[in-house]
């Protein structure tokens, strides 16, 4: 899961640094108010709802922005009506991309990110052209001062699948649905973690090791990521730790 975790990282430094709260906090409460629409606004029934709330929290967004995105979602509030839609292409060097988005026009949004792929060497593609290169997982990350062994047995015991070191943190994968209990877990024992959601992992990587390569394929990753539609942007890629520190810089 190398290309997500790494690419994950880069974005929370460059995240911290940038201070880019206010794009942060929109693209969170979009989601919020689309599970909202989709599901309802009981979080105990919904539980994309309950990972979306737990999302904004962790990314210190308010109770009442939150709720107010809610009721928006369920009707109680007029709010604009966004569509989930994925988009599939290819970086440069061959690495596959999925950007997820949520859109009030599929039109727009289409044409645009058309034009990030196409302005930062890379191309768009047919649905289902790259999706099969992943698996839909819960993804948590948690301090990498906390203890291996104590963080693997409780997640395990709740699910988990697999814990990855990936340099600072320790990164704990488990089915889409175990997501929760895992989460739940890790708290209970004290280990909290510091993201806890839903993400697309690569079942396998593209080395990228020509260094100019590697910076055009984060090139076009923060391109798409910075779009205001944009909620999430995966990856394949495997790039040298020294290159992504140098592009978070």
């Amino acid at each position: 899961m190398s290309g997500h975790s790494k690419w994950a990282t880069t974005k929370y430094r460059k995240g911290a640094q940038d201070k880019a709260r206010a794009k942060l906090f929109a693209k969170i409460i979009r989601q919020v108010e689309v599970a909202a629409r989709e599901g309802g606004g009981d979080m105990t029934a919904n539980a994309t709802l309950r990972t979306m709330f737990a999302k904004a929290r962790d990314a210190s967004v308010p109770i009442d922005t939150i709720e107010r995105a809610i009721k928006r979602g369920t009707g109680e509030l007029e709010g604009v009506r966004y569509e989930a839609i994925a988009y599939e292409g290819y970086a440069p060097a061959g690495v596959a991309v999925i950007v997820e988005t949520l859109s009030d026009n599929r039109n727009r949004t289409g044409a645009e990110i058309r034009n990030l792929f196409s302005k930062n060497g890379g191309s768009m593609a047919e649905p289902g052209a790259v999706s099969w290169q992943f698996e839909r997982k819960g993804v948590l990350a948690l301090p990498r001062e906390l203890d291996e062994d104590g963080v693997m047995e409780a997640a395990t015991e709740a699910g988990a699948e697999d814990l990855t070191d990936d340099g600072d943190r320790w990164v704990v994968t488990c089915a889409p649905g175990d997501l929760a209990a895992v989460r739940s877990a890790l708290e209970a024992a004290s280990m909290v973690p510091e993201s806890a959601e839903l993400s697309m992992v690569p079942t396998s990587t593209v080395a990228v090791e020509d260094e100019g390569e590697a910076k055009r394929v984060l090139r076009l990753m923060e391109a798409l990521d910075d779009h205001d539609d944009v909620q999430n942007v995966y990856a394949n890629f495997d790039i040298a730790e020294s290159v992504l520190a140098e592009f978070a810089g």
